[in-house]
């Protein structure tokens, strides 16, 4: 099984990224519109890529405040959906603070703190058709993360 990883340094607090990943409400705020609702397996939180994909679905499994997120993909798409690929899945984003190299990313904040987000989606078919397609969209919904928290003051 193969694992996508990226890791995004973000200039904003890591109580600000873990707000904007552990919720509908956060996630709504620089990604795409989400739902939550309670199960009795837990809380799932869900979004639509579209009427082709059907609804994504994300158990949350663990929320340890501002260091860490696992979700479970639950739900179901249709073959030729790239979402099809994230069935039984699992992502997880880690959050960590560091002191900013600052010059070296061109940021004037040098030798202050900033954010470390490690983000992995775990379980993948090293055959499929869409590992490559959703580790770049991964990447750039990771960099809209990062505009957005760099953002909000």
């Amino acid at each position: 099984m193969a694992t996508l990883h990226h890791q995004v340094w973000i200039d904003a607090p890591r109580e600000k990224v873990y707000e904007a990943l552990a919720s509908a409400e956060g996630l709504g705020q620089w990604w795409a519109p989400h739902t939550a609702r309670e199960t009795n397996e837990g809380l799932v939180l869900a979004h639509s890529p579209g009427p082709a994909h059907g609804d994504v679905q994300m158990k949350v499994l663990e929320r340890t405040p501002h260091r860490r997120i696992e979700w479970e993909i639950i739900s179901k798409h249709p073959e030729r959906s790239p979402a099809s690929a994230w069935t039984g899945t699992h992502i997880i984003f880690e959050i960590r603070e560091m002191e900013s190299p600052g010059h070296w990313l061109g940021m004037s904040n040098e030798g202050q703190s900033m954010t470390v987000l490690d983000f992995h989606q775990v379980g993948w078919d090293e055959g499929s058709e869409f590992l490559g397609f959703c580790n770049y969209a991964w990447g750039i919904t990771l960099d809209m993360l990062r505009q957005w928290c760099e953002s909000q003051d």
